[in-house]
């Protein structure tokens, strides 16, 4: 059996906001430290059979949506699944703007939040921990992540 398939399942929302950007980006740090096994929503909701079939497989699904309107849980809702932990990152404090990139050091917060109640161990953490990006990190310093960012140098005139 493949490790991965004992992880739960994680989908969020990768709409055009901040906030949504936000829940995609903590989803996929979530995978990468597997915490989660990432599966695609947009799969899910377009009826997409391998998607549809790992979603509905009976593992523990967590849903991250960047605001109220719940885009993540809503697509599960149309296949009869609810989550077994839903997060909004706007009940969290997280506000939806246009045209702008999310706060990487409030998505390291969530992030540990999340990960905490995951009960993951130390070792995992300290994986995320490193990942995370403060703002007052000098931009040469970042690390480099395995997921795009938004606060990148080439992205700066954008």
């Amino acid at each position: 059996m493949n490790r991965d398939a004992k992880l739960p399942l994680i989908y969020s929302c990768s709409g055009a906001s901040s906030a949504a950007q936000m829940a995609n980006h903590i989803a996929v740090k979530l995978d990468r430290v597997k915490v989660a096994e990432m599966s695609c929503i947009a799969g899910v909701g377009g009826d997409v059979k391998p998607l549809v079939r790992t979603a509905t497989s009976g593992r523990p699904i967590i849903a991250l949506d960047g605001c109220r309107l719940h885009c993540a849980a809503q697509i599960l809702k149309r296949q009869g699944l609810t989550a077994a932990r839903h997060y909004d990152l706007s009940k969290m404090g997280v506000s939806k703007k246009k045209h702008e990139d999310f706060d990487p050091k409030q998505a390291a917060a969530i992030l540990q939040c999340i990960v905490e109640e995951s009960k993951v161990p130390a070792s995992n953490y300290a994986v995320v921990a490193k990942q995370a990006p403060l703002l007052d990190t000098p931009e040469e310093e970042l690390p480099e992540l395995s997921s795009p960012v938004c606060y990148a140098k080439e992205f700066e005139d954008w």
